[in-house]
């Protein structure tokens, strides 16, 4: 039976091999849920958030199939941390699972970061463009638009968000084309969220919103976390002053 739990020793322990905010935002009860199949003498856990889950201890099929009532997505990423885990996931899933490759981006001191150049990139967008920090009109605004809806629909509400959150937003006759935003916070920064409506991508936006959050977070002190999801989202990171560290493969689960 799949239990959801908080932070215990036990289950910290188990987790605390991913250097990933998300898990990092679960464990600290920020956001996001614990599972597991016991909490006396836990041997698997289970963090999720938003559309991702990690897994973590010895592999188990109840845990990788379990889908919280809550749960009213169809689509998942599915993170295993060994090949035994992945086996699980896709005998587990077949067809549905997609086994695809990430990009894991170095979490480094705010140091490696160049203020002056992150500037000068945001100086590069158009007159035709507004750039804004989210504020509750954005927020608001962005849950209702699918393709940006990430940037805030893991907060409860705005009050959470301004506790949590930060984005940048660029509008072209206030028409939301392009933002960068946490994706999820946690104690000491936030995961970033970066995207650009269609019509509007290779335009150097999501360049110009991504060294804006930056700057932001820079200002507070907050460290600005980035996974890729692609080569070219791990290009935009470097650009910014972030360095790669590592692929690994993950699951997008179909259907969920």
């Amino acid at each position: 039976m799949v239990i959801e739990t908080k932070k215990t020793d036990a289950i910290e322990k188990l987790l605390q091999e991913w250097q990933d905010t998300l898990v990092w935002s679960c464990l600290q009860g920020v956001m996001g849920h614990l599972y597991t199949t016991s909490d006396k003498q836990p041997a698997s856990a289970m963090a999720l958030l938003g559309d991702f889950t990690f897994f973590s201890g010895k592999p188990d099929k109840e845990l990788v199939l379990f889908k919280p009532e809550w749960s009213k997505q169809d689509f998942m990423i599915m993170v295993p941390p060994t090949e035994e885990w992945a086996s699980l996931i896709e005998q587990s899933y077949g067809e549905k699972a997609k086994r695809v490759t990430r990009y894991a981006i170095k979490k480094e001191s705010l140091s490696v970061f160049d203020r002056e150049k992150l500037k000068g990139i945001v100086a590069t967008l158009p007159a035709e463009y507004d750039l804004r920090m989210m504020d509750e009109e954005l927020f608001v605004r962005c849950r209702e638009i699918p393709w940006c809806k990430d940037w805030a629909a893991h907060f409860e509400n705005y009050d959470m968000y301004q506790k949590w959150g930060l984005g940048a937003v660029i509008l072209r006759n206030d028409e939301i084309v392009s933002g960068a935003s946490s994706y999820s916070g946690y104690q000491g920064g936030i995961e970033i969220e970066i995207i650009t409506k269609e019509a509007y991508r290779r335009r150097g936006l999501a360049g110009v919103c991504g060294a804006k959050l930056v700057l932001e977070c820079l200002e507070r002190g907050w460290y600005p976390s980035w996974d890729a999801q692609n080569l070219w989202s791990a290009a935009l990171a470097e650009k910014l002053g972030y360095h790669f560290d590592h692929e690994y493969a993950a699951y997008e689960i179909w259907g969920y």
